[in-house]
């Protein structure tokens, strides 16, 4: 094996300090398991198709499988911290990966941010009344910048620790409410309507389809952390089958049953009685579970959006380190903590700008949640969905260039180019309809989706200035570690 990353030893991230579960729970924790079923799903049942957002999972979960044939085949060559940016540049060349890198920096910065946003907001409903204070979203939202400050500052593995133990809670609440239900038989009877083609086909299934593909982003992290993962060559490709298997399987299950629980002829109207549809889940833990049930779940909301915004700062961290490394940002954002060993300037960089954003909307007045954590999310999933368009590429790319490696056509060309062209789609349809999926009116539904190809244009740009002053490094980009 040929080692093109930096001098050997020095200046990288800690070795052989995660394995399959840590690397699975810091992608699940992304994902946010609570904060989608309790959050997205009931919006996505009311702006989407009904019922049938289970059997939009079940496509969705499809279709990220077939995607992470070719990513984790890809992912047994490259092990690169910069995951989607290394593909890219291993696959299509240098100048793609430079707007990769930016595209991913932008978009996990506004997935980061937007969640911090929906954290405030749920913090302030949640803990206020105990204390007693009137304290502010974005006081909220700044205690928790700190925190999670810290622990990015730090090594990964204790972070890797914390959402572990967060995530556990969040599946054990949401499959009590899960096992009330089903004992209960739901509403009327259980019933498999909500995976027939008539309930999926309902409504607007174009908006339930987006809604669950947001709902996975973060299970593509899984190579971002193989430089850190013992044995990544198996480690990353288990835990990526198993993030998608068990996330996908989770959420199915979770809205079949949250559409049976409310009876599947009155989900959509009972779901446009509620002031607020993100108290659905609630009202069936109550319904079905009661006691504590609501009240530990409102607290275990909080700790999900708190785990999904410390997952997204250490992919992001890593990113910029990866891009400073590697020459497309400058040489100092590139390095590592001498102790921890953590990409500790990327993360104080994140720290930074998470403050600055959160102070620029709590000045502005904008609503944290149907402003900030909606415009933002979105824009990130938009970025990401581009990201994974181009990996689905990258892949073919980088086995025609290097040849077979002991893999078949099937899995490095006919299944990313399947991938690749349901994503684009995808990413073009979000796009086109950014202003009307996140309520961004006006200009701004234009601006904010133009900021992925804005990322893309500079990071181009960034690329080929690194290709005229230093070339050798320019091809050595995203080699990382390089069969």
């Amino acid at each position: 094996m040929t080692n093109l990353s930096s001098e050997a030893g020095a200046n990288q991230l800690r070795k052989n300090s995660l394995g399959v579960g840590a690397v699975t729970f810091l992608v699940i924790s992304a994902a946010a398991p609570l904060t989608a079923v309790a959050g997205g799903v009931p919006i996505s049942m009311l702006l989407g198709n009904g019922a049938g957002i289970a059997g939009s999972f079940a496509i969705v979960t499809l279709v990220l499988l077939l995607f992470a044939v070719g990513y984790v085949a890809m992912a047994r060559h490259v092990k690169n911290a910069g995951a989607f940016y290394a593909y890219t540049a291993r696959g299509l060349g240098g100048h793609l990966g430079g707007s990769a890198a930016l595209i991913a920096i932008l978009s996990y910065n506004a997935m980061q941010v937007g969640v911090l946003g929906l954290l405030g907001a749920a913090s302030a409903g949640t803990f206020n009344p105990l204390i007693g204070l009137d304290v502010p979203w974005w006081g909220w939202s700044l205690a928790a910048i700190a925190i999670v400050a810290v622990l990015g500052y730090r090594q990964v593995d204790l972070s890797a620790r914390i959402l572990m133990v967060l995530v556990l809670l969040e599946y054990v609440i949401v499959l009590i409410i899960d096992g009330g239900i089903f004992s209960a038989g739901g509403d009327a009877g259980l019933s498999m309507a909500p995976f027939s083609l008539d309930q999926i086909l309902s409504g607007s299934p174009a908006v339930g389809i987006l809604f669950c593909f947001a709902a996975f982003i973060g299970f593509e992290a899984t190579t971002i952390y193989s430089e850190e993962a013992r044995e990544p060559e198996k480690t990353v490709p288990r835990a990526t089958y198993f993030s998608v298997v068990l996330i996908g399987v989770f959420y199915m299950l979770t809205a079949w049953l949250m559409a049976n629980g409310a009876g599947v002829d009155k989900l959509v109207p009972t779901l446009q009685g509620l002031k607020d549809p993100t108290t659905f889940l609630f009202d069936l833990a109550g319904r079905y579970v009661g006691g504590p049930v609501p009240t530990i779940m409102g607290f275990l909301f909080v700790s999900s959006l708190f785990a999904s915004v410390l997952a997204f700062h250490n992919g992001v961290a890593r990113y910029k380190y990866v891009a400073g490394r590697e020459g497309i940002l400058p040489d100092g954002v590139g390095v590592t903590h001498a102790r921890f060993q953590s990409p500790h300037v990327g993360s104080m960089i994140q720290t930074v700008i998470a403050v600055a954003i959160i102070a620029l909307f709590a000045w502005l007045k904008l609503d944290p949640v149907l402003a900030l954590f909606t415009w933002m999310t979105q824009l990130g999933t938009l970025g990401i969905l581009g990201l994974m368009a181009m990996t689905s590429f990258a892949v073919i790319g980088f086995f025609v260039r290097n040849g077979a490696m002991g893999e078949n056509a099937v899995v490095t060309k006919v299944l990313p180019a399947i991938t690749g062209i349901i994503l684009v789609y995808l990413f073009v349809t979000i796009f086109y309809k950014f202003g009307d999926l996140t309520g961004a009116a006006g200009s701004l539904g234009v601006i904010l989706p133009s900021l992925v190809l804005v990322a893309a244009v500079v990071g181009f740009f960034l690329s080929s200035r690194l290709a005229s002053r230093d070339r050798p490094r320019f091809e050595r980009m995203g080699s990382g570690a390089f069969n």
